[in-house]
């Protein structure tokens, strides 16, 4: 008998950590779209071509700041828009961004884009409801390209204030803006994304590290470094 409830309680222990990892995230789940490029003058082609994903990349960071939200992997939603002949334009109508949000999961698509007009630059997203494929909300903010980063802090809080999504802690935000990420940082980030998603890793792998390497302060780098070199 004293055998027998040891086994038991042997059982329960080891079961307990597997039945909390297959419990359920109820957190609100967004997909971030590539953000299309709405026609762009005075930068380097291949520099804005790559922000559609760099952006998509880095509102996916700051967004993931928020623990209240859950974010979507990027890799999966690009899987989806691949196999539905969308690439990454990330030029999607409300309808189509709700149902490949909810393919993914998410209860809310985050579509956006922007305009760089010599250094002016625009950027605006829209959040969609992936159940009504209503726009709930649409948010824009413009200013030089210099302070690009904190462009994108900026919209990342708009998009989440005054709907029904928790907001990012004020502590949390106040240490994101403080972070020094200058636009060649954001543009050589871009880049190594598209590289990587054409899997050219190696020349992925180099661009991170230059971005370690200069900016430090941009953690986001120094994590795609890491999880390239351990696959």
């Amino acid at each position: 008998m004293k055998h027998r409830l040891l086994g038991c309680l042997a059982f329960v222990l080891l079961a307990v950590p597997a039945a909390a990892q297959n419990q359920a995230d109820n957190r609100p789940g967004v997909a971030v779209f590539p953000f299309a490029n709405g026609g762009s003058y005075g930068a380097n082609k291949e520099d804005v071509e790559a922000l559609s994903i760099g952006l998509q990349e880095m509102m996916l960071s700051e967004l993931s700041q928020n623990t209240a939200l859950r974010v979507v992997d990027r890799g999966a939603l690009r899987g989806v828009l691949d196999e539905q002949n969308l690439g990454s334009s990330g030029r999607v109508d409300p309808a189509t961004a709700a149902r490949i949000g909810k393919i993914v999961g998410a209860r809310y698509s985050v579509v956006g884009g922007f305009i760089d007009n010599n250094k002016d630059f625009w950027m605006n997203a829209r959040i969609i409801d992936t159940e009504t494929t209503e726009i709930v909300k649409l948010e824009q903010v413009r200013d030089n390209r210099d302070k690009l980063y904190e462009l994108l802090v900026d919209l990342a809080g708009k998009l989440t204030a005054g709907v029904n999504l928790p907001p990012l802690a004020a502590e949390v935000r106040e240490a994101r803006v403080k972070r020094e990420i200058p636009p060649e940082a954001i543009t050589l980030y871009s880049r190594a994304q598209v590289y990587q998603d054409g899997g050219r890793k190696d020349r992925a792998k180099d661009l991170y590290r230059q971005i370690t390497e200069k900016f430090p302060a941009m953690t986001e780098a120094k994590e795609a470094l890491r999880q390239l070199e351990s696959s």
